[in-house]
């Protein structure tokens, strides 16, 4: 192949989706709207109640709030392209909405991998420094927590995007998905991708794996601490890390699946994306909100007030 035709020459991706059924595909909008909504309303329910409940301003809660802000982001970077492309017949992405869909899912994600890190501390202080833990866990500490998990994403987005663009693409564009990502668009390029799919992978995959495993360790160290030690509130505080650990595991396993291994096809790649793109981060509102006493009862302190308030305004 000629210099030439090694030059970036691909303009736009056709995007498979998920079905080629229409009527498949009007389910999967029906479904999926649902579920987007729901992702929306649940995120914004625990953002607006830690904002306006005076009993929910601790580093907990503050961490709960920012967590559901990256989950409605997540969410949003891919799912309203999934629900264009599952009504209508626009089955195309330019080739820079495309890295740019890329880049955004890359680091928001990755702001979520080393938040829930994050997280991890803030449950390891609650349980080990209890009598100290608001002096250690104080505000400029839990922004620190957030800006730096914001600042991890953009680094390992930045890689991710800096790798594809040192590939010319110069002929196919068909994408078997119904999003853009690095497994799907570095098997398009014009040119052996061994390598740089092996320092992708090191990049997100192994990555993945060894956070995961830091949690899981870190969790496991908790919780023996909380059964041999705390006496009490035991329960909220297993209850609490129960959460954490279902929440890591919804977010850590679909997405090592996909990679944390050489970009080969897999049949069940696409349900997968589906878990950890659409599904995932309308429950793990669910779960906070369902597992959490102190959230539920925030919740219907504002709807209370909510309430009053339109009567009030009725009067």
């Amino acid at each position: 192949m000629d210099q030439q035709n090694l030059t970036t020459t691909v303009t736009e991706f056709v995007l498979l989706g998920l079905t080629q059924s229409p009527e498949l595909e009007h389910f999967f909008f029906i479904a999926f709207f649902i579920v987007y909504v729901t992702t929306w309303l649940g995120n914004l329910t625990i953002i607006i109640t830690v904002i306006s409940d005076h009993h929910l301003h601790t580093p907990m809660y503050f961490l709960l709030a920012n967590l559901a802000f990256l989950d409605v982001s997540d969410s949003s970077v891919n799912t309203p392209r999934l629900l264009l492309c599952l009504l209508s017949q626009c089955k195309t992405i330019s080739f820079n909405d495309c890295l740019l869909q890329i880049f955004f899912f890359h680091f928001i994600g990755g702001a979520m991998v080393f938040f829930l890190v994050g997280m991890a501390v803030d449950r390891y202080v609650a349980i080990y420094k209890p009598l100290r833990y608001l002096i250690i866990m104080n505000r400029s500490v839990c922004v620190g927590i957030v800006a730096l998990a914001w600042l991890g994403g953009f680094a390992h987005s930045a890689v991710q995007i800096g790798l594809l663009l040192q590939l010319p693409f110069c002929g196919p564009n068909v994408l078997d998905n119904f999003y853009c990502d690095v497994p799907q668009v570095i098997k398009l390029a014009c040119t052996d991708t061994h390598v740089i799919e092996l320092q992708m992978v090191f990049n997100s995959g192994v990555l993945l794996l060894i956070v995961f495993i830091i949690l899981l360790i870190s969790y496991i160290i908790i919780l023996v601490q909380i059964r041999s030690h705390v006496t009490d509130g035991k329960r909220k505080a297993l209850s609490t890390c129960g959460t954490q650990i279902t929440v890591v595991c919804l977010i850590f396993i679909p997405t090592i699946f996909i990679y944390a291994r050489p970009f080969k096809k897999f049949a069940l790649d696409k349900v997968v994306s589906v878990i950890y793109t659409v599904i995932t981060p309308m429950l793990n509102s669910m779960i906070y909100t369902l597992r959490n006493a102190e959230m539920k009862k925030a919740i219907k302190r504002l709807m209370s007030r909510f309430l009053f308030s339109c009567r009030k305004l009725k009067t």
